[in-house]
């Protein structure tokens, strides 16, 4: 079933379970492409596959964990599967998972999502009318899913929260591997994970290989 396929039908997602998240931020990151964020809205349901993450794991000093637990970065330290949002650029939201044990600051960041179900509020919500660049990059993404500092905290592993993971609902393809963007500090490390042939990943062409 292709993409195009899927925006005409309602996706059966299966929640992803605690238990299958791989405890270890660098391996949760690369997990997690191919994988489902939802956002169940009263009105419609927003979807999509993550195509590009990056980690940020334990002692990363481009981390905002690096400086310690604070009350700003304190969902990083919480169970793995929480969703930590940040505000940053002084502009958007951008839509975290935490990925070690409680107690432990690490999490992955979501750069990239293949919109699936509700393109049309998507849109709305961005402003764009356009596909390819409707969730592609962490702050167009979070504002496509009307993700913000209301979901900081919320357990994205249990099913009385709206917003959520899921399984894959479309076989994964080759993954690539190249260092972060945007960042100074630590710049040189490869922790960031993308799927080759997808349209909607962020970030320079150069860094596709």
């Amino acid at each position: 079933m292709d993409n195009r396929r899927l925006a005409n039908c309602i996706l059966r997602i299966r929640h992803l379970r605690r238990a299958e998240l791989p405890v270890d931020t660098l391996k949760l990151a690369r997990f997690l492409i191919g994988k489902t964020v939802v956002h169940d809205l009263p009105q419609v349901r927003l979807s999509g596959r993550i195509v590009e993450t990056e980690a940020y794991p334990v002692g990363d000093a481009a981390g905002h964990a690096f400086p310690g637990r604070t009350l700003a970065n304190n969902s990083l330290f919480l169970v793995r599967g929480t969703a930590y949002v940040r505000f940053t650029y002084g502009s958007c939201w951008i839509f975290n998972v935490v990925g070690e044990v409680p107690g432990v600051g690490a999490g992955v960041l979501i750069r990239a999502l293949e919109p699936l179900e509700g393109i049309s509020w998507m849109k709305r919500h961005r402003q764009v009318p356009g596909l390819r660049d409707l969730s592609r990059g962490p702050g167009r993404l979070a504002a496509a899913l009307n993700i913000d500092q209301r979901f900081n905290g919320s357990d994205l592993c249990s099913r009385r929260s709206p917003l959520w993971l899921g399984a894959a609902v479309l076989p994964v393809g080759a993954i690539g591997i190249s260092t972060r963007i945007g960042i100074s500090r630590a710049a040189h490390r490869k922790f960031r994970f993308y799927e080759r042939e997808s349209p909607f990943v962020s970030g320079p062409l150069c860094l596709r290989v």
